[in-house]
């Protein structure tokens, strides 16, 4: 199937852009690969202390004819999701000398989880991990012992923090290893009932926790689609897992059985082989296309639109919103998961999953399949499903039609013909707003505003009974300059009971949502943000602000904010408590959100 045109538009444009950056870059990556194995630099002594706690594989690592990896883990078990990671070195291990190969884990990241931190003060620091685990991966790697490397993460800022990391080390080749989804507990649906009976105070806190824990209640990964979900999701579009290695549920023999596999790929493809491929050539302007594709076929979580710009620079790409708008147009929206509808990932996974959906979208032309992935050249191979036999991996064509039409459908028949994200411009700046799971009457919002700089204070202005009429609330300085760009997830159910009053709401904020967001119209990362002087720092109470995702715009009417003055907000109390302090240089030097709200890159 040709390409569909807008794509390759898309595609050509990301290319010319990013010319001179991506250049560089892969003449840096050049010039490294051909120093040759890395290890072979070191001085005997260097290498001593490298090897000295590796009893039988010295021999193996000191004679350098084979690969040794090294692996990157994110494991802890506060996170479900990265629990089952505990195990993960020592299978890697074993599995690695069994083809002649050695394997260390050449450091640990931090992985902190949003859903513990969630409206609290630990979620200002969430973003910036990102660019931490960047840097501590990177740390890692320095030591240069390593001919190929595994990456071992799930959640929402592991993930891109460890695609900057592998896509700054690209001249050694990188293969993202997941751990899997939990299997399903409280049907999210019912969970999200509980919150709002909640927030209403029709249930107490007892009935809230009980709720909870059902939902969240085993290993791996939260079962709704948001930003750890589509994390993995994209791993696959842009060719760093192994086909169908996403969803397969933690400690079974085919999660296990993807591990080695995926450990005897990482040796298979260093320099000292036939089939070299480091990880520069797997993460292309083609690759960030097809990941910006998934996004919007799968409705996936909008704090991609941050991280995606930031892996694609790490790579020497550059990604404006306008590609994440131009694409969305074009791609239909083919599954239908929590909170885009009633069914969780595990269900996703069983009526066809990723497999369906990437042959179903190369179908359609709107997929590169002319790319490099770890698994071999082209993106066709990630239509085929792996299997357990046995007890290793096997692979057989993924299923050609939907097992649940209620979950997924086919591209000429999707529950959308767009991928649902729109940019938002106008005189208020640039933003984004996910529809998919916004109802269509709610698309264009036209109300006073009522601004806040505090989410906390949202509530509490909701528990006065405050809101009595059709509102815009303005949630500003909460940009990363301003307090590290915490989600603001925790205001989801206030304003959906609103919303389910009969009032029409919307939400606009310089900050973040969750990968959760769901049915309220919020306008997200405006940027500038009111912290850096930008049109929200200008706006006062009872203005009246038009949201038009329809149109792409995002306006306050009558009013020239020209002659107005940018309000200034007392940050200092986000600079102390709970680690802020050493967080002072990130929101000094971190770039705007429409470039991926880096620091390192």
């Amino acid at each position: 199937m040709a390409l569909h045109p807008t794509l390759k538009a898309v595609t050509d444009r990301i290319v010319a852009r990013s010319e001179a950056r991506r250049t560089a870059y892969l003449d840096l990556m050049g010039r490294a690969a051909a120093e040759g194995p890395r290890r072979a630099h070191l001085t005997c002594g260097n290498q001593a202390h490298a090897y000295a706690a590796m009893g039988g594989d010295k021999d193996a690592l000191v004679a350098e004819k084979a690969p040794n990896i090294g692996v990157i883990t994110a494991y802890n078990d506060m996170l479900s999701a990265h629990q089952p990671f505990e195990t993960y070195p020592a299978i890697i291990r074993e599995a690695a000398r069994a083809v002649g190969a050695t394997a260390q884990v050449a450091g640990g990241v931090p992985a902190m989880c949003d859903g513990v931190t969630q409206g609290q003060t630990g979620m200002e620091l969430s973003l910036f991990s990102r660019d931490v685990i960047a840097l501590a991966a990177g740390v890692g790697l320095s030591h240069n012992v390593f001919d190929s490397s595994i990456y071992l993460g799930v959640c929402d800022k592991i993930v891109p923090g460890l695609v900057m990391a592998a896509a700054t080390f690209g001249y050694i080749p990188a293969v993202f290893v997941p751990a899997g989804p939990m299997t399903s507990g409280l049907p999210n649906d019912e969970k999200a009932k509980v919150r709002q009976q909640f927030a209403t105070g029709e249930v107490g806190r007892d009935k809230l926790m009980e709720a909870e824990m059902a939902s969240y209640h085993g290993p791996g990964t939260c079962t709704f689609y948001g930003t750890a979900n589509t994390n993995q999701m994209l791993m696959e579009f842009m060719g760093l897992h192994l086909p169908g290695a996403s969803f397969i549920n933690p400690n079974t023999p085919l999660r296990d059985a993807l591990t080695v596999a995926g450990t005897e790929r990482a040796a298979q493809i260093t320099a000292l082989g036939n089939e070299y491929t480091p990880v520069c050539d797997v993460l292309d302007e083609r690759a960030f296309v097809n990941g910006l594709v998934g996004l919007m076929a799968t409705g996936g979580s909008t704090n991609l639109v941050l991280h995606l710009p930031a892996m694609a620079r790490a790579a020497g790409i550059e990604l404006d919103l306008r590609d994440f708008h131009d694409l969305s147009e074009i791609v239909p929206l083919l599954a239908k998961v929590y909170p885009n509808g009633l069914a969780d990932v595990n269900h996703f996974h069983a009526a066809g999953g990723l497999q369906f959906m990437i042959s179903e979208l190369l179908n359609a032309g709107l997929l590169h399949d002319d790319v490099t992935t770890v698994a071999g050249k082209g993106l066709d191979r990630y239509t085929q499903e792996p299997k357990l036999k046995e007890g290793r991996v096997a692979y057989e064509d993924g299923p050609a039609e939907t097992l649940n039409d209620k979950i997924l459908r086919p591209a000429a028949e999707p529950f959308g013909k767009t991928g649902g994200l729109s940019l938002l411009e106008g005189n208020l700046g640039r933003g984004v707003i996910k529809v998919s799971a916004v109802a269509p009457e709610r698309h264009i919002i036209e109300a006073p505003c009522r601004i806040f700089h505090e989410q906390a204070d949202v509530k509490k202005a909701f528990q006065n009974g405050e809101f009595t009429s059709d509102t815009i609330v303005i949630v500003r300085f909460q940009g990363p300059k301003a307090n590290g760009m915490p989600e603001l997830h925790s205001l989801t159910p206030t304003l959906a009971v609103l919303q389910d009053r009969g009032l029409k709401v919307a939400l606009v904020t310089d900050g973040r949502m969750s990968g959760a967001s769901g049915k309220v119209p919020a306008a997200i990362h405006v940027s500038p943000e009111a912290a850096d002087g930008g049109p929200l720092a200008m706006l006062q109470d009872g203005d009246v602000i038009r949201l038009d995702a329809t149109k792409g715009t995002l306006e306050v009417l009558g009013v020239d904010l020209s002659t107005r003055t940018a309000v200034t907000a007392d940050l200092s109390g986000n600079g102390n408590g709970v680690g802020r302090e050493l967080f002072d240089v990130f929101r000094k030097n971190v770039g705007l959100s429409s470039h991926g709200a880096a620091v390192v890159v």
